[in-house]
């Protein structure tokens, strides 16, 4: 296994790759760290905790702790799948979409697209919702609890959505594997260590 690793560093174009997509999941596990404006993240945290229960830990794993923290990443990659599992029923239901994606290339290219869009009225609806949630239960700041404040809070998580799913396609494009299922893939390992400590803590501490 480490001669494969040594021969994928010595190709050139392969070493690029991976340093790209590096880089690109350095980008992502710091907007995970970068809290949504006018909202407080303890508060709304210690809230999912007790009304989603057991849920709410196999939900933050899925975003790399962004649930968690609340921030701009925190409706992560979902609406973007959402958008596919609808756009690929309906390409089944819908006899244009069928032919659109026989066509060959520019078919696929057009339901690319039309994917894409679907995804930011997802994440818009999404956003829109946990925000008037949050806002009712006292959950955004005081000074923030008018339109602006909401307006901050939903277009800080639809442009965060958004963005995962450009970087998510650059990836396919020019870095390794599949975008989206890298970007998953880094979110549920960064929470491993915490996973593991929690079950060390919670099993074998003490006894």
């Amino acid at each position: 296994m480490s001669n494969a690793v040594v021969s994928a560093f010595k190709n050139k174009q392969l070493r690029k790759k991976l340093l790209f997509t590096t880089l690109i999941l350095i980008v992502v596990r710091f907007g995970s760290q970068l809290p949504i404006p006018e909202i407080d993240s303890a508060q709304i945290s210690a809230y999912l905790k007790s009304t989603l229960g057991d849920s709410f830990s196999l939900l933050n794993s899925f975003t790399g702790g962004s649930f968690m923290q609340m921030s701009v990443f925190a409706l992560s990659v979902t609406p973007y799948i959402t958008s596919s599992i609808i756009m690929q029923l309906m390409t089944i239901a819908i006899p244009k979409l069928e032919e659109m994606q026989k066509e060959g290339e520019d078919g696929r290219k057009k339901i690319a697209e039309y994917t894409r869009y679907l995804t930011v009225a997802l994440a818009l609806f999404q956003s829109s919702a946990m925000a008037i949630g949050f806002g009712k239960q006292g959950l955004l700041y005081e000074d923030a609890q008018n339109v602006w404040g909401y307006m901050t809070v939903i277009a800080a998580m639809t442009a965060g959505s958004a963005l995962l799913m450009w970087i998510g396609e650059r990836i396919t494009e020019k870095g390794v594997g599949n975008g989206i299922s890298i970007v998953l893939l880094i979110n549920i390992v960064s929470s491993l260590p915490q996973d593991v400590l929690m079950l060390y803590e919670r099993f074998m501490a003490g006894k």
